[in-house]
């Protein structure tokens, strides 16, 4: 049958199953959003307030099922508003597919109106991006951006229709599509029995889990792998949830801001184990120090990642469910109590802890974790909000923290948190956010207003930028320079104005009724949070030191 440009985009994005999408529309994509008006009942438009708030709700969407998430832009700064939503997918390995429509193909290149060429400025931050200049080839490339989107190591796809080729008529075949393996990459024997070598003879093997663990929905192997290794168990912030943080085995994150069992245990370990995780300096601290007792096994599906950050002993190569199945297949139960109780005696010596004193980031946590019942989807700005989210919430599952690992993006979560809510109506979502970054992005209240979400944004608001504050503290004699946030914005008429309800909290009683009240308050519901301007994200390692010289501030009043 003879489509249109437009309409073949639409029949495209039912082939694979989307029924949802993010976007603004503009004068070069109409012919797409027409489309969208007619199929209304099949696929759901949300209309967000900027072209950053639809990247980053794709994103959260993806994040959170699994799925592609499809946002839409038109031409020029349409399409340049999404750039940091598409890197934010791009360094933390989203499946995301953008789709923007330009000026028309006899107007390429020539400065018209509201062009640009976004292919060519999206080419570093996407897996791959394509722009379509004639309708015949327009099905195949939309079906090749979802294929290119999930498969192997997932990430964001750009495709990029002239807006003449959106009313071109062409004949349309539809196809069914299939669900392919994630990876098609075959593992190595060798590979696995070099590995399995290293954790027989280990004696003090520690257990890194990255967010390629959760990618590949390898919860339930990693489970086993840990039980038969008898290991303890540490993550990044992008592996949270992959491994049970309520298991007595679970050490907490490894890093900047990991907790000192981690940071100490791995530096102590004769093995470490890598499952999806790609060594960020954040994670490693000092490399030439990182794990320098230790042999280190990688498991990656991407090779790219094995030796390039950290030298390894031995890597496997492939999706890490499947690996990880061969491996409990071949794996002997083993016997590490002696160094189990080791790792117990550090976390008995360096729990966890924050100054009970007022209001703080650790107790609100707490407190969340508390009245969710720990079932909840977190998403989190950038900060120290974010670190205290990652430390003191429990994480049991995959896919319930959302949030922008490698890219550090402020403004990320409320976006997110969008996204997240709408492809989980029945979870309750919730954005921790700080003040600064709630700044960047807070319009999309109006569109969480208008979508009647029931998503929770607590500020937590020192009135400073509180992570950047940190090290002007620690590392710049308290030069404060341009991250005081003093300015008298009132968040909660802020939040009225959009018509959402809002509170404000300054006590912890006042932040525990204010909590319990926005979970039963239909629509969106924001808490402005205040906290004090100096408080800390503790324990913390230096930039260039290595984790092993992870410190607190009772280790800074000690010295």
């Amino acid at each position: 049958m003879q489509l249109t440009g437009a309409e073949i985009i639409i029949e495209c994005l039912k082939e694979q199953g989307v029924d949802t999408v993010f976007g603004y529309p503009g004068g070069a994509i109409l012919n797409v959003y027409d489309e969208l008006y007619k199929h209304s009942d099949e696929i759901r438009h949300i209309l967000t307030s900027h072209e950053q708030g639809a990247s980053h709700a794709a994103d959260g969407y993806a994040r959170s099922t699994g799925k592609v998430g499809v946002c839409l832009a038109t031409s020029g700064p349409g399409a340049t508003n999404l750039v940091t939503g598409i890197a934010t997918a791009y360094m933390d390995s989203v499946p995301m597919v953008a789709i923007t429509c330009n000026v028309g193909v006899s107007l390429l290149g020539k400065d018209s109106f509201q062009e640009i060429d976004i292919t060519g400025v999206t080419m570093p931050i996407t897996k791959h991006n394509f722009i379509v200049k004639d309708v015949k080839d327009l099905a195949s490339t939309i079906r090749r951006a979802f294929a290119i989107a999930t498969k192997g190591r997932p990430g964001p796809v750009l495709v990029d229709v002239p807006k003449d080729v959106t009313a071109n008529k062409t004949e349309y075949i539809p196809v069914t599509i299939e669900k392919a393996p994630r990876s098609s990459h075959p593992i190595s024997e060798q590979e696995l029995e070099t590995a399995l070598t290293y954790m027989k003879k280990a004696k003090r093997p520690f257990i890194f889990v990255g967010g390629g663990a959760v990618i590949s929905g390898a919860s339930e192997e990693l489970k086993q792998f840990v039980s038969l290794m008898q290991a303890p168990v540490c993550d990044s912030l992008m592996g949270k949830g992959a491994f049970d943080g309520t298991d007595p085995l679970y050490t907490g994150m490894l890093g900047m801001h990991g907790t000192k069992v981690s940071n100490f245990g791995v530096s102590e370990s004769d093995l470490l184990v890598v499952v999806g995780a790609r060594f960020s300096d954040r994670v490693v601290g000092n490399a030439a120090k990182f794990a320098h007792k230790a042999n280190i096994v990688q498991i990656d599906i991407d090779a790219a990642e094995v030796n390039k950050n950290i030298t390894v002993d031995a890597s496997v190569i492939g999706d890490a469910k499947e690996i990880l199945s061969k491996i409990n297949e071949r794996l002997e139960q083993q016997d590490h109590s002696e160094w189990l109780a080791h790792i117990a005696e550090l976390k008995e010596k360096y729990p966890l802890k924050y100054a009970d004193v007022g209001l703080s980031g650790p107790y609100m946590m707490e407190q969340i974790y508390k009245q969710t019942k720990g079932d909840a989807i977190i998403v989190t700005e950038v900060g120290q909000h974010q670190m205290w989210a990652a430390q003191y919430y429990k994480y049991s599952r995959p896919r319930t923290l959302l949030t922008s690992g490698g890219l550090g993006t402020m403004g990320y979560g409320l976006g997110a948190a969008i996204g997240a809510q709408i492809a989980n109506p029945d979870k309750q979502v919730v954005n921790f956010a700080g003040d600064g970054c709630f700044r960047m992005n807070m319009n999309e209240i109006a569109t969480a207003v208008r979508q009647k979400l029931p998503l929770i944004q607590v500020v937590v608001n020192n009135h400073v930028l509180g992570m950047v504050r940190q090290w002007q503290d620690l590392f710049y004699n308290k030069h404060y320079s341009a991250t005081i946030l003093d300015d008298g914005v009132d968040f909660v008429k802020l939040a009225e104005a959009m018509g959402a309800t809002a509170m404000r909290a300054t006590t912890k009683e006042e932040f525990d009724a204010a909590f319990a009240k926005a979970l039963e308050t239909p629509g969106p519901v924001l808490i402005d949070a205040i906290i004090d301007c100096d408080d800390k994200v503790w324990p913390m390692v230096a930039p260039g030191a290595p984790i092993s010289e992870a410190f607190t501030d009772e280790d800074l009043k000690n010295k």
